[in-house]
């Protein structure tokens, strides 16, 4: 999957090309193929830089680093080394490309990792749950992939996941996280179109949203808005689709296997580790 998503953006360099994770919940909306999403777009993702450089001195050609984003995204680029790309094909069944080689051996270490710190668990009763989604691009004369690390594991707290959009959140998107939304863009159900619309004109004309089967799951977000803001008939629409989109990165912070905070970091660091890299 690896050499035919790189194969692809080398002959169509304008185009991104990624493939859904191959678990469900964590965006395996279809397992029984490769389900490959592309397409001439620049995501969030895409733009956002690498915060922590890191190396793997088995791959000296290739770079890599953590990206500074919601989820739990590592970046590898290099230069091309091989005519092709393929790790083995008829015609040169030679060794991997050594950005195929290091993406399968990060996959490889993802699968069997378990961090009972960070609460990861590769398997329970022989259901494996670590994935990864990958994306790869072509920049100027560098092949890219990111691999974004996944786990589908469920608690009784959280019976849809604990790497999943949180119930506090459903009333915008309960849905699972698949790989354009990891990249930055919210997929987000046809029913809020109607829902916000709703939600616009109650506030304007001073309506109770509780009383109003449709519109009371968004109850306690507007309560929560109104001490954030003074609505207005020129200002509520605007202030509900801004506020929509920091519910959206809440729910990416909320897929992220490891967090954004110092114990978080350190966690997706023991990983990393763990799979060849160094500081």
């Amino acid at each position: 999957a690896f050499a035919k998503l790189l194969e692809f953006v080398e002959q169509f360099p304008h185009y991104f090309l990624g493939s859904n994770a191959d678990l469900p919940i964590v965006g395996g909306s279809i397992l029984s193929h490769e389900h490959f999403q592309g397409g001439r777009y620049e995501f969030a993702m895409a733009k956002a830089p690498m915060e922590r450089r890191l190396s793997f001195p088995d791959f000296p050609q290739v770079a890599a680093g953590i990206v500074k984003w919601p989820m739990s995204v590592l970046r590898l680029q290099s230069r091309r080394t091989q005519r092709n790309l393929s790790s083995r094909s008829r015609s040169s069944p030679g060794r991997p490309e050594p950005l195929i080689a290091l993406a399968d051996r990060i996959l490889a270490a993802w699968r069997g990792y378990t961090d009972e710190k960070a609460f990861l668990f590769a398997e329970t009763d022989g259901e494996p749950h670590n994935a990864i989604t990958p994306i790869a691009r072509k920049r100027g004369e560098l092949l890219e992939l990111d691999l974004v690390l996944r786990n589908n594991i469920t608690t009784e707290e959280f019976p849809l996941g604990l790497f999943h959009p949180h119930a506090e959140y459903h009333h915008i998107k309960k849905e699972n996280i698949g790989l354009i939304e990891v990249m930055g863009l919210a997929v987000l159900p046809s029913r809020l179109k109607t829902e916000l619309a709703g939600l616009e004109q109650a506030i304007v004309k001073r309506r109770d949203i509780r009383t109003d089967v449709t519109l009371a799951k968004h109850a306690d977000w507007v309560d929560g808005l109104k001490q954030q803001y003074v609505f207005t008939p020129a200002t509520t629409r605007k202030i509900l689709l801004r506020e929509t989109g920091k519910v959206f990165s809440r729910v990416l912070e909320d897929a992220g296997v490891f967090k954004r905070t110092p114990e978080g970091q350190a966690a997706f660091l023991r990983f990393l580790t763990s799979a060849g890299g160094t500081q």
